[in-house]
């Protein structure tokens, strides 16, 4: 489902980010980083995507995308890497906060695992009720009619704006009135 997912939206990074959990899920690690990268790179230098507007109740973070790097790197044994990404993720922090990643930075220099960070279970993309009701198609046309004059001389075919009246014209023909 990701990978629909993405290839429909390509630059939709909580799609990578979810993706990517998945892939350390399934011990399928350099897979994941590449995802993790995808993500990061698809917040464009942004340092959270709030994903509301679009019906998921979730803001992604820049600095989780680089803690879950960081966890995918450690299952690859790339600990200077995994270390070096930590304090990145530590720049994109919001201040004080950094509590988390100062755990995380311990751990991995002792060369333990990190547990990567997901989307809270339970939350998917509800469009908005108003949203879903545009789905529905909608006849703004009305159905096509067919006018015929009910002046008897009048010949004309196809559609103009309103033609000044002529005298006389509006007249029945002698023959129709035979």
């Amino acid at each position: 489902a990701f990978d629909k997912t993405v290839a429909k939206d390509s630059s939709l990074a909580v799609g990578f980010f979810q993706r990517g959990f998945v892939h350390l899920q399934l011990e399928m690690y350099e897979e994941a980083l590449s995802d993790y990268h995808m993500a990061f790179n698809h917040l464009r230098k942004n340092p959270f995507i709030d994903y509301k507007q679009l019906g998921l109740r979730y803001i992604l973070y820049a600095w989780e995308v680089l803690y879950s790097t960081a966890a995918a790197q450690c299952r690859l044994q790339q600990w200077q890497e995994a270390r070096v990404t930590l304090e990145k993720a530590v720049v994109w922090r919001p201040e004080g906060r950094t509590a988390i990643l100062d755990m995380a930075l311990e751990r991995v220099q002792d060369h333990l695992f990190l547990e990567p960070i997901q989307v809270p279970l339970g939350e998917f993309f509800r469009p908005r009720k108003k949203e879903v009701e545009q789905l529905d198609s909608k006849d703004f046309l009305g159905k096509p009619k067919v006018i015929s004059s009910i002046i008897p001389n009048d010949e004309y075919i196809g559609f103009e704006p309103l033609r000044f009246q002529k005298q006389g014209f509006y007249e029945p023909s002698a023959d129709a009135l035979r």
